[in-house]
């Protein structure tokens, strides 16, 4: 998914310094695609903690009733250096993109793509969707890696039953599960679901920050209690996470988790880069392509037949972008 905002702001994730553990991210409503576009609720990045391991951008939608808010309608659109990683819970999402990708976004079946030197894709919810329901996350490459090839996978990860909770590991792995799509940092992603009043104890890499990004219902982890749309952060250190949904209602979580990523990163609209140069020289070649699809030295790559549109950057702060440490 794009960044749809129009001033976007200059956002500098460290993911250094001290957090007390149990720390409760509240999220942002941020409306995307005009008045009768949905509103996401963020909870990545923002100043007290803008990086989980590599995770650096975390939108919570739903349930949305398409036919208010016409659903997901992202005309093509260009990122770099990162990875995106689409999860829905319901509905349903058509996806292109600039390496020929033609693919469907199903619940329970993650849709990663990367984006590493450039590329560009574009997201619609399909006809047969009444209601849109998900998360839409971004994970930062690192240094060494963030100029990789463009490539998209797909994985419908098994249904694991662990002490009667419902368990999905898309990323990484996680109680004897493993996902076999390919992340440049140690990662975790993983749905989980727990019946009202369960309480799931699970072992954890102690040299992974997690976080906890619930759905729907309350959960209690790491010391701290939140609701929907808001995600819980615990530090690195701990081999274990402790999770206790609330007694009246089952509950739904994302858990993310991930070694820290140690860099500085500068992400600005759908573009991250270690400088001001290098988000600059990202936005003037993208607009360039928009006007030249396919034109020599591309970015971006070949756009798809069947886009009769793309987003066009908004324009840079007057400001210079900076990173900071």
């Amino acid at each position: 998914m794009s960044n749809l905002e129009t001033t976007p702001a200059e956002l500098t994730c460290t993911g250094d310094g001290e957090t007390a553990p149990g720390l409760v991210l509240t999220p942002r409503a941020v409306p995307l695609g005009g008045p009768r576009g949905m509103t996401v609720r963020r909870t990545l990045p923002q100043r007290s903690r803008s990086l989980i391991g590599a995770w650096c951008f975390a939108d919570h939608y739903g349930p949305d009733d398409v036919s208010g808010t016409g659903g997901m309608r992202v005309a093509g659109h260009p990122h770099t250096g990162l990875q995106t990683v689409s999860w829905l819970f319901d509905g349903e999402v058509e996806h292109r993109d600039t390496v020929g990708t033609h693919a469907l976004v199903r619940p329970g079946e993650v849709n990663l793509m990367t984006a590493g030197n450039g590329i560009a894709h574009s997201e619609y919810s399909t006809p047969a969707t009444s209601v849109l329901h998900g998360a839409q996350l971004w994970v930062a490459l690192p240094e060494r890696h963030r100029f990789a090839a463009p490539a998209f996978e797909h994985y419908a990860p098994p249904v694991l039953d662990h002490d009667g909770a419902r368990v999905l590991v898309f990323l990484g792995s996680l109680l004897g599960s493993s996902s076999p799509v390919h992340t440049f940092t140690p990662l975790l992603g993983a749905e989980i679901t727990l019946r009202a009043g369960q309480q799931l104890r699970l072992d954890v890499d102690p040299s992974f920050e997690h976080g906890v990004l619930v759905d729907t219902g309350e959960v209690r982890a790491a010391g701290v209690t939140a609701g929907p749309g808001h995600l819980i952060y615990q530090p690195t250190g701990r081999p274990r996470l402790d999770l206790a949904a609330a007694p009246d209602r089952d509950t739904r979580v994302l858990l993310l988790g991930g070694e820290p990523l140690g860099e500085q990163i500068v992400m600005w609209w759908n573009f991250i880069g270690r400088s001001h140069e290098d988000i600059a020289a990202y936005r003037e070649q993208w607009q360039a392509e928009r006007a030249n699809p396919g034109g020599d030295g591309a970015r971006f790559g070949s756009f798809p037949a069947q886009w009769a549109e793309t987003l066009a950057a908004p324009e840079l702060p007057h400001a210079r972008l900076r990173t900071r440490g």
